[in-house]
């Protein structure tokens, strides 16, 4: 691993404290909700409830479903979920 990649990880690391108990649990709930709620819920809210028109609330609903699934991927990837 190169010198730059340790530097940018450690920053990264820095920011978000991943041995912390808390960060784990609110980054797994924070995914699991933006993977499940996402596509499903937000959708159905905005659509149903403020009268948004029907294709941006899904796509919307798309891509909080990616945004969600690539949360756990990085959850994944640093082995903060096992």
């Amino acid at each position: 691993m190169t010198e730059e990649k340790q530097k940018s990880k450690s920053r990264i690391a820095g920011k978000l404290n991943l041995s912390s108990r808390f960060w784990k649990t609110f980054l797994t709930i924070l995914a699991a909700f933006l993977t499940f709620a996402g596509p499903t819920y937000v959708p159905y809210v905005l659509t149903v409830i403020l009268n948004f028109d029907y294709f941006p609330s899904i796509t919307f609903g798309i891509v909080l479903l990616m945004v969600g699934l690539v949360l756990l991927w990085y959850l994944i990837k640093n082995k903060v979920i096992s």
